[in-house]
């Protein structure tokens, strides 16, 4: 990524068809458009509601871009319409755009694109969506460019474009390979202005025709990771720069009452400092200048109530807040006046802990403002400086950089805002980079949760009636109007991974209570589906006791033969295969399982657990992952990898704690992560289902809880129902 701002390209753009699809090329850069632009906040909540009922997309409606440039050296880059945060999807969008494109690997360049130049995404990056929401689209758009070149490569050559075949980005005449013309020749001597859209996207490749699809093919990002040339956005530098800090709460509701500059501005290298009614800090020429300078404004606060953690799980309980039944099949509430099973489960606040905290470099100059974020929202960003600045939109270009983490925490980043105020005041470029503490303290967290479950079982061991009811904060009603929470209820991205999927059960009911907290919640890597998955597969597992059936027989008992019943079937027989599930184990070893079904994608896991003077080990967890068409088997793999790795830390390690109206973890003494010693040995297979991809990145992080936690009860005979598990 350049630290200075990127040249803009000359765009010709090409007359726009009915389908909505625009494209427009030169020697330098070339665009492709798909769909009808909707309002921003609109559009994200229509994306999230689908993601969290486990939705697909094909030609989607929210606009997703794809933007090529066909250089006259033959070569083309590809603006990548997502942000790249560790999980490898720059490599598995240029997959995709090279299929169509019939271009050699060597030939594309993968860039990032800002709000300026390529994309204008509105669903950013998140939700397990990157693959599944642009499969089509960028497939589409790159075949349209290819069959347009071919036109033009027919006219310039002299035959027809039928005669014509595309490999390695050249056009040669199949009765005659002396004529022949690359990608490069063509939009050098073409009058590109004048090209018009067909109505119809060409026909694509068959899948069996694939030849990157389903390749593991090194990652473009990591010769510049390993080279230490990658920057991040704590990384951005530009010349003249100064360096932002800003003054804090100490509490979850704190406010800033009043604000004077104090003795900041005669502080060493302070060069700005902004003191007003909701904003206080101070740009300064170092960093610790700045902070140094913060400590010196005068403030006055207004604590709000001194908050304790009883207070916040009181509030989360089952039965408060707004109730909506978001799952009903068949009759559950005539089956719970028998004799029912019953169970509870409970999930903490817990924290992002991402590598790189909170960080944006911004320019605002009089007719333009550039900033360069690490962020999963470019266009959120944007809007948010305008309304910061009181400018346009069209004046401000949003840079994303590589993220070093985001799991949903950088779908907004205050610290953008934050170097925005500072640099108008300042009249220079200023970057603010959160430091541990504030990111750990004034960030938002996963909610807490409490679930309670009901069953009921026949006389065959069989479940006749199952009901969940879930209670939790926000998690994406956070980020949306106030009008989405009364219009929609329940808040999708909490009950995510809570519904009964289970469709041998006949009757089944899941229960949404909604209670906004005093301390920020929002989206954490698969929202809800840690703790729901955990809460339902553990009680599964009580059931199966119950009913004195093995716990794989007794999930394989509740599957029909529905097209999503054959998927959950192969991957509970597989991974059961993988752990030799009924087989001999080493003395003192026990297996846990557990199933998932998110983003289409279906997740099972095993884990192999012993518990050594009161302490749990890992040894190792089996995993089977069916995520459809699988793009990039490598970063499929890594990414089971690195979900079940932070599922198992939040597991065993992670709680986020209020006391006295403040987050009492400020860095990882109090926030302990799990270690690479505590790491097991992870084995993933994949299962490829359908001719389409699902989501990759969140939906294994689902059962890896309820797995540990299932294999301790089958070794000692204590039932986790909290997290973290400590034993007694």
């Amino acid at each position: 990524m350049s630290t200075s701002q990127p040249p803009q390209s000359s765009v010709k753009k090409w007359r726009v068809s009915r389908r909505g699809f625009l494209i427009g090329l030169g020697a330098t850069v070339a665009a492709v458009a798909v769909g009808v632009p909707i309002g921003l906040p609109r559009a994200r909540l229509a994306i999230a509601n689908l993601v969290a009922e486990g939705g697909s997309f094909g030609s989607i409606e929210a606009p997703p871009t794809s933007w090529f440039e066909v250089t006259a050296d033959n070569r083309i880059r590809f603006f990548v319409p997502k942000v790249e945060m560790g999980q490898g999807v720059h490599t598995s969008l240029a997959q995709i755009a090279a299929e169509e494109l019939e271009i050699e690997w060597a030939q594309l360049e993968v860039v990032p694109a800002s709000t300026a130049q390529g994309i204008n995404d509105s669903m950013g990056t998140a939700g397990s969506t990157s693959v599944s929401s642009t499969f089509t689209p960028i497939r589409e758009a790159a075949a349209t460019l290819r069959e347009l070149l071919r036109r033009e490569a027919a006219a310039q050559l002299g035959v027809p474009a039928a005669s014509l075949s595309a490999a390695a980005g050249v056009f040669t005449a199949n009765n005659d390979p002396t004529k022949s013309i690359t990608y490069g020749e063509i939009v050098s001597n073409a009058d590109v202005a004048s090209w018009e859209v067909p109505e119809e996207a060409p026909a694509l490749k068959p899948v069996s025709d694939f030849r990157y699809v389903g390749q593991s093919i090194p990652r473009v990002d990591f010769a510049s990771k390993l080279t230490g040339q990658a920057q991040y956005g704590y990384d951005m530098r530009l010349p003249n720069m100064l360096y932002g800090a800003v003054a804090r709460p100490r509490t979850i509701e704190g406010k800033l009452k009043s604000a004077a500059p104090g003795e900041a501005p005669n502080r060493p290298g302070v060069v700005a400092v902004v003191a007003e009614e909701e904003f206080a800090g101070v740009a300064a020429e170092s960093r610790l200048q700045a902070y140094a300078g913060v400590g010196n404004l005068e403030l006055e606060w207004e604590d709000g109530r001194l908050w304790q953690q009883a207070d916040i799980d009181e509030m989360v309980t089952v039965g408060n807040g707004t109730r909506v039944v978001a799952q009903k099949d068949g009759e559950v509430d005539d089956w719970l006046d028998g004799d029912v099973f019953t169970a509870e489960f409970r999930t903490p606040l817990a924290a992002h802990a991402h590598l790189e905290p909170q960080a944006a470099l911004v320019d605002v100059q009089a007719d333009k403002v550039t900033a360069w974020v690490s962020t999963q929202a470019a266009l959120g960003v944007r809007s948010d400086l305008a309304s910061t600045l009181g400018i346009d939109e069209e004046q401000i270009e949003v840079i994303p950089t590589y993220l070093g983490g985001g799991f949903g925490r950088k779908s907004n980043v205050e610290a953008a805002r934050e170097a925005a105020i500072l640099s108008k005041a300042a009249g220079r470029p200023v970057h603010v980079g959160w430091n541990r503490t504030e990111d750990m303290r004034h960030g938002f967290f996963r909610p807490p949760t409490h679930h309670v479950l009901r069953g009921v079982l026949d006389g065959n061991g069989r479940i006749q009636a199952l009901q969940h009811e879930v209670a939790s904060g926000d998690v994406l009603f956070s980020f949306f109007p106030g009008a989405a929470a009364a219009v929609v209820g329940a808040d999708f991205g909490a009950y995510r991974g809570a519904r009964l999927e289970y469709d041998g059960i006949p009757n089944r009911q899941m229960v949404s209570y909604r209670t906004p907290l005093p301390v920020r919640t929002g989206p954490w890597r698969g929202l809800g589906l840690l703790a729901n998955t955990f809460a339902i597969e553990s009680f599964l597992d009580e059931l199966a006791q119950a009913a004195g059936v093995d716990p794989l027989q007794f999930r394989l008992n509740h599957l029909t033969d529905s097209p999503l019943s054959r998927r959950f079937r192969t991957a509970l027989e597989t991974v059961a295969e993988m752990a030799n599930w009924g087989g001999r184990l080493p003395e003192g070893h026990a297996l846990g399982l557990a199933l998932c079904l998110d983003a289409q994608t279906v997740v099972a896991q095993i884990a192999d657990v012993s518990v050594d003077n009161g302490q749990i080990r890992v040894h190792h967890v089996y995993c089977t992952m069916d995520p459809g068409l699988v793009i990039n088997p490598d970063g499929a793999i890594a990414q089971a990898q690195g979900s079940i790795v932070m599922g198992l830390s939040s597991t065993f390690l992670e709680e986020i704690t209020v006391k006295d109206g403040a987050i009492e973890a400020g860095n990882f003494d109090r926030y302990p992560l799990l270690t690479l010693k505590e790491t097991p040995d992870i084995h993933v297979q994949l299962l490829e289902s359908g001719e389409a991809p699902f989501g990759v990145g969140e939906p294994p992080i689902g059962p890896i809880a309820a797995a540990v936690g299932n294999a301790v009860f089958a070794l000692t005979g204590q039932r986790f129902t909290r997290l973290p598990m400590q034993l007694a």
